[in-house]
């Protein structure tokens, strides 16, 4: 399979920063614990820990997603998606995602990933359809707050982070099932 482009390579350009992890890494293959066993791949879906530093200095909240556009649905596939992260937040530990975000901080709101749960879900994609790109992405926003509904979508999310991104970090890892 060609990997198509990166899906933020058509958004306005924004200012760069840092993000690390003691659990991903760019190009990397995702660790059993990123993976699925809720979707049928072996894996415990804990979301990666995640730290970021260099945002910039009017950053008044964070956004964190993950999103796989290699999957076989014509729109990619969303694995997590948290907004309203306060802007003193500069890390999330480990299982931060999991259901029930009792690991996100205080005010942080998660919306449903595209398999209808409101928590990180691990990569499973389809045996034999080659390596899927995982994108975890940290957005700096220059509003405390994003005006959503409970009911809204990680793609709603997404226009939203159109209009108030100020900079964007990112790590890409990968997984894949062999046929």
């Amino acid at each position: 399979m060609s990997q198509p482009f990166d899906p933020y390579s058509v958004l306005p350009p924004v200012e760069g920063f840092t993000l690390r992890s003691d659990d991903i890494a760019d190009g990397r293959t995702l660790d059993v614990a990123q993976r699925s066993g809720l979707f049928g791949a072996p894996g415990r879906d804990r979301s990666p820990h995640l730290a970021w530093t260099g945002h910039p200095a009017d950053t008044r909240s964070f956004a964190v997603t993950c999103y796989d556009p290699d999957a076989p649905t014509g729109s990619g596939f969303w694995h997590w998606a948290v907004h309203d992260i306060p802007a003193t937040v500069t890390e999330l530990p480990t299982g931060a995602g999991d259901s029930g975000g009792e690991r996100l901080p205080a005010g942080a709101r998660t919306l449903a990933n595209d398999m209808g749960e409101r928590r990180f879900l691990g990569a499973a994609p389809p045996p034999g359809h080659g390596p899927h790109r995982y994108f975890f992405v940290v957005h700096a926003l220059d509003v405390d707050r994003l005006d959503l509904t409970p009911e809204a979508t990680p793609a709603w999310l997404g226009f939203h982070l159109f209009a108030h991104t100020l900079g964007r970090a990112m790590l890409v890892p990968v997984f894949e099932i062999p046929a």
